[in-house]
């Protein structure tokens, strides 16, 4: 029998999947109890509000993004970083094609009336552009930031568009072209930068 903390983790677990799957506003307290497989009334003993667990999922979701870029920067070479996220994303091709990005879909659904809860989630995708711009700058590339939003909002069309297609082998050969587009990058000498001026 699980132990009661058990019950929340799984409520979590099962609104996470659900938000992933159906969105946010098709997703219901009793659907989140019926996965999870615990009875309505207990929902309301852990969260008070539809709005409550999904602030528990968006916390669970950055952790994870957390945990991931921490993972994907293990030897400290931030092309190599970059290439393990695509690596990452790309093995889950096809959640991602039939589901979407579950930090952009979340995103893109929520609104003003739920301006804290957008909030939180848009820190998530602020979190991933930052580590992004963060490692083009570790690279010694000259435009970090734009770089960083460049490759954020390649992965986020070819994820929507994998989505929209339900297409995991054609997001999987653009993840792969993203890969290429960042092993060919090096850093801008000086020599350069004046020649371009």
């Amino acid at each position: 029998m699980p132990r009661i903390s058990d019950k929340r983790e799984r409520l979590i677990s099962a609104a996470d999947s659900l938000i992933h799957r159906q969105g946010f506003y098709r997703t219901t307290l009793a659907h989140i109890a019926e996965e999870a497989k615990v009875p309505l009334g207990n929902v309301y003993y852990y969260f008070k509000t539809k709005e409550d667990i999904c602030k528990a999922v968006i916390a669970e979701r950055k952790q994870e993004l957390s945990s991931m870029l921490k993972n994907c920067c293990r030897r400290r070479e931030p092309k190599e970083a970059l290439m393990n996220l695509i690596k990452a994303m790309s093995s889950h091709s096809r959640e991602l094609a039939e589901s979407g990005c579950p930090l952009g879909g979340l995103c893109q659904e929520l609104d003003e009336e739920f301006s804290e809860l957008t909030n939180s989630a848009d820190s998530c995708m602020k979190f991933l552009m930052e580590w992004s711009t963060e490692q083009f700058r570790l690279m010694g590339m000259n435009q970090p930031v734009e770089l960083g939003f460049e490759f954020v909002a390649r992965i986020q069309g070819i994820i929507l568009l994998g989505n929209v297609l339900n297409d995991p082998k054609q997001l999987k050969q653009q993840l792969k072209a993203v890969a290429d587009w960042i092993a060919e990058l090096g850093p801008v000498c000086q020599d350069e930068e004046r020649a371009a001026a």
